[in-house]
């Protein structure tokens, strides 16, 4: 079982620059041995995929609004996970979400194959 805990996310301007930031807290196996990701929702809309980083971090994969401009990044030493974004838009403007599951498997798109989900955290970018 994980628990995740988000850091704050911030109200920017377009074109700006945040780093959002998850910590982990797992009971059982190590936090290697899980998937991460991101997923945002923007309000009116469904959770959308972000971007998820295998468990050795050597594996990423991007939605196409993240592709370019986001990056994720994991370290496993301290059991955090990071979502690094650049150039950011009005259309960015959510709330942001980590996540986590165990292993490897799964329709890293569909939010509903994510068991372990943090807060939540928004992020308001504007002109």
């Amino acid at each position: 079982q994980v628990q995740l805990v988000e850091s704050v996310g911030g109200s920017v301007q377009a074109g700006d620059s945040l780093r959002l930031s998850c910590a982990a807290s797992v009971r059982t196996s190590a936090f290697e041995d899980y998937t991460v990701g991101w997923f945002r929702q923007a309000h009116g809309k469904e959770r959308e995929f972000v971007a998820a980083l295998s468990g050795d971090g050597r594996s990423a994969l991007y939605s196409s609004a993240a592709r370019n401009r986001f990056a994720i990044s994991r370290d496993n030493a301290r059991d955090l996970q990071f979502l690094q974004m650049n150039a950011l838009k009005t259309e960015d403007t959510a709330d942001y979400y980590c996540s986590a599951l165990y292993g490897s498997r799964a329709n890293f798109y569909s939010a509903t194959d994510w068991p372990y989900w943090g807060q939540g955290t928004q992020v308001t970018v504007s002109t």
